[in-house]
This record gives C-alpha cells, structure tokens and sequence, in this order.
C-alpha cells in the first residue's frame, strides 16, 4: 500500500469535532443498554465510533486523519488537579481502620496487576514496558493514565504503546462491571450472607447523597485561578525535577501532588474551594480529553495484536476475581459488607471507580444497604489509587529491568 494521504485537523476542528462526537457518544448510550448496563462513559463511545470510522477512511481511501490535540495535554493536567484538589485528609480519615486495610489492598494488587502484566510482555517476547501498560497503567490507571503513559512510551520509541494502553483501558472498563455482580453473588451465596434490604431506599449511593449547588461566576473564576497555580507549580516542580533526574515525571503527576498540598494548605486555614465549580471542571476536562484521545486512535495499528489483548485481558481478569475473592473478602471481615466490597473493588481495579460504584449498587438493591462500602470504596478511587499507582509504575520504572 502507497503511503496514506494525511488529512490534518486544525485545533478549532478538532474541538468542534470532539464536541460533536461526544453528543454522539450521548445518543449511543441513550439507546443501547448494553453501554448503559456496563456504564461505558459517553465520551469512550463516542470516540471509539469516531476512530472507526477514521479507520473505515483509511481502509476505503488510503486517507489519514490527524486531529491537531495540543489542548488534550491541558485537559489532563485540569483534570488531575481536580483529583489532587479532592483529597482532604480530613475526609480522609473518616474511613478509619477500614479504609486503611482496603489501600493495603490496592496497593498489592497493583503490583500484582503490573507484574502479570510484565509476565504477559515478557512470554511474547515484547518489552517488559508494554507489561506496565498492560497492567496497572491502563487497568487501574484508566483512559487518563493509559493515555499519558503510552504517549511519554511512544515518544520514547514503543510503537503503539498508546493504542495498546487505550484499548486496555477500554477493555478493563467493561470486564470491571461484568466480573462484580458474580463475584458478589459467589460471596454471598457461599457464605449466606444479607444486607438489611428495608434500609435500602434510606441508604443512596454517594453521587445521589451530595447536595446540590449552584455553579457561580465567582466560584468558576476561583476555581480556575487555582487550576491555574496547580499546573504552573506543578510544571515548576517537574522541570526542577528533570534537571536532576534522568527518568522523566508525567506532567499530571505533579499538577495533581501541588492541588493535594494547596487543598489541604488552604483547609487548614479553613478556606473552602467551590466544590461545585471545581467538580464542573473535573467533569468537562476529563470528557473532552477522553473524546479527543479516544477519536484520534489509530485502530489499524491494533491489527495484529488481538492475540495478545485477549491474553491480556484474561489474565488480569484471573487476577483481580482470585484478589477479591481471596484476599478483599477476607481482609475486610468475610461479611456482607465484605462482599459488596470485594465487588466495587473488581470495577475499581480493572475499570474506574464509577465502574465500581455501579457494582455495588448491583449488588445492594437486591441483598440489602451497605455503607460501610459506599464509604470506603470510593474513597480509596478517589483519593488513594492514583497516586499508589503513580508510585508504584514509577518504582517499577526505577528497575533494573527497564534500563
């Protein structure tokens, strides 16, 4: 085949065309149930059928769609600053003993996830930096980390270190919310276990337990001041880093430790940030970095490693069902609560954590309330995973194996 004609999008293109294709990942999920079953994000829908289209394009016409994604790298860095901006350690602290033996948790099943995915890398013969890719960065990490990660791999030499995290990412989205209700529903049958099911109406999930609030002028402006001096702090950090480091930092892993510290500066003076602005930016930032990402993909390059995706996919699901099952259930007491636990943390592990909110609500509108877990799980997404993640991958970096 000749070489493909490049077809190039501009940045005002490529913004109107992300804003398109995620109204159209809206309708797709509004009348599929299999995307609403599975909570597959509006923005991951609608992407995914834009790239397949791009890729029916090239196929068709020999055409190459390139979309101009300079602003994708701002929208990550907004995004986990909300996330750094989010972690109060008074908050915190609420989940008690609890929540302390659930992050031991992740943080084990984390390098477990990366360690399979290692061996996974290793038994094709590929570099063990596919393995992290394949493991915690696109699994645990999700589209945001897959993304950042396998952008820095693919600048580094990994030929299509990107796509390969992104449809990880994808994958592990939907094996999250499959795998929860049965592991939930093995628990509980095994062990005959019960929540109180007459509280259920009384014990909502978090997402519907929030009051609501208005989104103000003077909020949005606070809250994108601070946005502001989280990644300008966040780049000084990472460029004083670089200068004395030879294993480059990614850039949102400092943008989102500079909000932790702000957030919890500003809470001990006990300055509040506009939780509702703040949380509007989280939500735009992250759609539109994940349709931009994911309508950019390059599905042709994928075409020989269906093989290994699969592989994959079966491993780390092998994986996460022994871990909850195992050691989830058991670490938090082998009772009911422990059950939905163990459910929210399999979508939490291999998908996101409204993947693992979701399993849980399963799993307690028919066996009954728990909030011990709507407490702790959460949480533990929220606030802990990322950033055991990011020091875990980067421990794993720091390896001789990588050098």
């Amino acid at each position: 085949m000749n070489d493909p004609i490049s077809v190039d999008v501009n940045v005002t293109g490529t913004i109107i065309v992300a804003v398109v294709v995620l109204y159209a990942g809206r309708f797709l999920t509004s009348r599929i149930s299999f995307l609403r079953n599975f909570n597959i994000p509006e923005a991951v829908s609608g992407g995914l059928l834009c790239s397949v289209v791009a890729a029916i394009v090239f196929f068709a016409s020999n055409r190459q769609i390139n979309f101009d994604l300079t602003p994708r790298d701002s929208l990550l860095l907004i995004f986990f600053s909300t996330i750094g901006l989010s972690a109060k350690f008074s908050t915190l602290i609420s989940g008690g003993k609890s929540l302390a033996i659930l992050v031991v948790c992740a943080i084990g099943f984390l390098i477990l996830q990366d360690i399979a995915g290692i061996a996974v890398a290793l038994s094709f013969g590929a570099p063990p930096a596919y393995g992290l890719l394949a493991g915690s960065i696109a699994f645990a990490g999700g589209h945001g980390s897959a993304i950042s990660y396998g952008q820095l791999a693919a600048d580094q030499g990994l030929p299509g270190a990107l796509e390969l995290g992104l449809a990880c990412a994808t994958l592990g989205l939907i094996a999250g919310g499959v795998i929860g209700g049965p592991i939930a529903r093995r628990l509980t049958t095994k062990n005959n276990l019960s929540g109180e099911a007459e509280k259920q109406s009384f014990l909502p999930g978090p997402e519907e337990t929030s009051e609501s609030c208005p989104v103000t002028l003077n909020g949005m402006l606070d809250s994108i001041f601070v946005l502001a001096i989280c990644i300008a702090a966040g780049a000084a950090v990472n460029y004083w880093y670089d200068q004395r480091s030879e294993m480059p930092l990614p850039g949102f892993l400092t943008a989102m430790f500079v909000g932790i510290v702000l957030t919890n500066g500003l809470d001990f003076f006990k300055i509040e940030l506009h939780k509702p602005s703040i949380s509007l930016c989280s939500d735009v930032s992250l759609q539109l970095f994940l349709v931009m990402s994911l309508m950019s993909l390059q599905l042709w390059t994928l075409g020989g490693a269906f093989g290994p995706l699969l592989v994959i996919l079966l491993v780390q699901i092998g994986a996460m069902a022994a871990f909850a099952l195992y050691v989830v259930f058991p670490a938090m007491g082998r009772d009911y609560d422990a059950a939905v636990i163990a459910a929210g943390f399999s979508g939490l592990g291999l998908g996101a954590t409204p993947v693992g909110i979701a399993n849980m609500h399963a799993v307690t509108e028919k066996f009954g309330a728990s909030q011990k877990a709507f407490l702790i799980v959460p949480l533990v997404g929220a606030f802990f995973l990322d950033i055991a993640n990011a020091a875990i991958i980067q421990a794993f970096l720091a390896t001789p194996l990588f050098k």
